[in-house]
């Protein structure tokens, strides 16, 4: 059944590509669904993905049995939709189309209110399966997307956190490494006047002691 109803809005050949890129002069105008209300709506969310979308057998599927679980007994717009569809491999405009369903229709007491009321019966159906979708969507965007922004932005603090630290190691590195040549200079300064002291000492205390040698070997000579 759910294969049959969806034969009723989907054709799998060349026609259908015509119909969905509207290169098929009988295709009339799609219906806009109406645009979901929600309290608080998510911010927007940039993506690379096509916006124009593509039709899919997963979502036709759940649409389709959608319409199926909610099919009205009798004669209703689906069945006027049967008819339709039988009648467009026959070389005929859309007014004519519409006529000639209307007129086997009217042999099963069906009016244009009814196959109208019908066809929004079916809309409906359809706005409440935009709405479970609309649900799982936000469900989904909170599991799979703003989970993860979160993540992305908590990174981000982390990565200008460490920056920052970098930078401020890089200054303290900085400084520390000024810090090193002044000690060197002192370094090399104060070794330098180290040995100065030292080669002063040591020319002092030569001259002492050589003196001191030098009237230890007289007094030896001199005083017997």
């Amino acid at each position: 059944m759910l294969k049959k109803l969806k034969s009723l809005f989907v054709v799998d050949d060349e026609e259908f590509k015509k119909k969905m890129s509207g290169q098929d002069g009988d295709v009339s105008e799609p219906i806009k669904p109406a645009p979901k209300r929600t309290k608080n709506p998510s911010p927007v969310v940039k993506s690379s993905a096509s916006a124009s979308g593509k039709v899919s057998d997963k979502f036709l599927n759940i649409l389709m049995s959608a319409l199926d679980q909610n099919n009205l007994d009798g004669f209703d717009y689906l069945e006027f939709k049967k008819s339709l569809r039988n009648l467009e491999k026959m070389n005929m405009d859309d007014a004519t189309r519409f006529k000639s369903a209307f007129a086997m229709a009217q042999t099963l007491n069906a009016t244009p209110d009814n196959l109208i009321k019908t066809a929004k019966h079916y809309l409906d159906v359809l706005s409440k399966e935009e709405v479970k979708f609309g649900q799982a969507l936000e469900n989904q965007k909170v599991k799979q997307i703003q989970g993860k922004q979160t993540k992305l932005e908590d990174l981000d603090k982390k990565i200008r956190t460490k920056a920052d630290q970098i930078k401020k190691l890089s200054k303290d590195i900085e400084q520390h490494q000024q810090q090193m040549e002044g000690l060197r200079a002192e370094i090399e300064q104060s070794s330098s006047k180290v040995l100065g002291t030292q080669a002063d000492f040591m020319a002092s205390y030569k001259t002492v002691v050589s003196q001191i040698q030098g009237d230890v070997e007289k007094m030896k000579q001199y005083l017997k």
